[in-house]
């Protein structure tokens, strides 16, 4: 189960590749099929459920392109013992 998510503003992305550098669950990749509004290739999740929520993406990103969300520790507890 996921612990966290990330939001891409795919229409900001430059396709500059920093963050599938820094990726430690490796799952942002620059999109081969895809371009956004300025024309570039934009990063994509490959793998949402392996997101870690650690927030180096959006740490590294020059555009800003990235909103992460975290699970509350509390909230992953409970989802855990409930299921």
């Amino acid at each position: 189960m996921a612990r966290g998510r990330v939001v891409i503003d795919v229409d900001r992305c430059k396709g500059c590749g920093l963050c599938t550098h820094v990726c430690p669950v490796e799952i942002l990749v620059l999109s081969t099929e895809a371009f956004n509004a300025r024309g570039y290739h934009p990063v994509v999740v490959s793998d949402a459920e392996a997101c870690i929520g650690c927030a180096s993406c959006a740490a590294i990103c020059p555009d800003v392109v990235f909103t992460v969300y975290r699970r509350a520790r509390a909230a992953a507890a409970a989802a855990g013992a409930a299921g």
